[in-house]
């Protein structure tokens, strides 16, 4: 009989990142299918997961933790010299950010490793419960309002008291993906006035469903339908004027402005410029949730309050870590999703098929072989 499949559980070593790639649920869920699991000491340290949860679920909680692994678990991709000691031809389970980190991927190939990136999990039905940008979009989305409600310093909901009306805020969300969708629903039960535009017509009746009012261009076409993967791509001149005009009559009656719009291994698209936010009323707020992706916004600045024209600029480089027990959960489970899918009982290991081993796999044998990376 084979050895039993070793998983190691990283403690990340990213500046500011306080998740985990495992709580001790999947822990146990690992363990039940016949794994090992180890944990590093304090892995979950950031996420207020005690080592003794980790023991009490029947984990190895050490120092050296990636040793003899043969598949490694990560939120972002380890640096190559923390995976010494793991078994050739090991699996490295992380969000690689591929485009921007295309030195460490081939270091993970020279090293004989199996880089699997979690972001490029396709947006398929069976692969919904693996997506890890949609898991951690949906808290960002619902982050990015509680930080612009915090920063905005008035109250949300229409207040009728005896000393008169308090108006409800106005807040406009731009972009209509995971992290948007969150964001007009939170906005909603707190009961601001909210409307979002997107570039993608099929997104006008997600807004609608949610209460909030679509603002977009009627007399230029936009992207039929959903776009690929579900993401905008970028679009012609004529449409990014109008949609310009649009949202500068549109921003300067708002209060609260979310930016969520980002295009995979791109800079994050320019949505907001200097001239918009100056149309805006003093106090006002902007939260960019793409601004470690070169930001929507023109002049934001990655973890800062900025105020140009008297309007507070605000955007976190890592936005799901700033609720890292419930970003951390979801994270798990779309990890355990994704190997316990593929799981083969004789084996006593996970087996990917194509559709999406390919679509995730970085680099296999020696070379990077995923063709999205290939082509960039």
């Amino acid at each position: 009989m084979s050895e039993p499949l070793r998983i190691a559980v990283l403690k990340e070593r990213a500046s500011g990142e306080t998740r985990v790639s495992a709580t001790p649920e999947t822990v146990k869920k690992f363990i039940a299918l016949g794994a090992v699991v180890a944990v590093e000491k304090g892995a979950g340290e950031g996420a207020s997961i005690s080592d003794a949860e980790y023991e009490a679920v029947g984990a190895e909680v050490k120092s050296g933790a990636v040793t003899g692994a043969d598949v490694v678990l990560g939120v972002q991709g380890p640096e190559p010299k923390a995976l010494s000691g793991v078994r050739a031809g090991a699996w490295i389970v992380a969000t690689l950010d591929p485009f921007k980190e295309r030195g460490r991927v081939d270091e993970y190939a020279s090293l004989g490793l199996e880089a699997l990136a979690m972001e490029f999990m396709p947006r398929i039905t069976r692969a919904q419960s693996m997506d890890v940008l949609s898991s951690q979009s949906n808290l960002s989305g619902y982050k990015a309002v509680i930080e612009a409600a915090n920063l905005y310093g008035r109250a949300f909901p229409m207040m009728m008291t005896a000393a008169g009306t308090v108006s409800a805020a106005k807040a406009f969300v731009m972009g209509v993906g995971v992290a948007g969708l969150q964001a007009i629903a939170t906005a909603r039960r707190l009961g601001a006035q909210v409307s979002a535009t997107d570039v993608r017509s099929a997104t006008k009746e997600q807004i609608q469903s949610l209460g909030a009012k679509p603002i977009f261009v009627e007399n230029v076409a936009g992207i039929e339908g959903e776009g690929a993967g579900g993401y905008a791509t970028e679009m012609s001149e004529e449409y990014q004027k109008a949609q310009a005009e649009l949202v500068s009559s549109h921003i300067a009656k708002q209060d609260i402005v979310i930016t969520t719009a980002l295009i995979p291994g791109r800079p994050a698209p320019r949505l907001i410029s200097d001239a918009q936010i100056a149309s805006m009323k003093p106090g006002s707020v902007i939260f960019d949730l793409a601004v470690a992706q070169g930001g929507n916004v023109e002049g934001s600045v990655p973890d800062q309050v900025v105020v140009k024209h008297g309007v507070k600029i605000l955007g976190y480089s890592n936005t799901p870590a700033k609720l890292p027990a419930d970003s951390s959960a979801l994270y798990a489970r779309n990890l355990y999703n994704f190997l316990s899918a593929f799981w083969d009982k004789e084996k006593g290991r996970p087996v990917l098929d194509e559709e999406i081993g390919d679509a995730v796999r970085l680099t296999r044998d020696g070379k990077v072989v995923n063709e999205r990376l290939l082509g960039a």
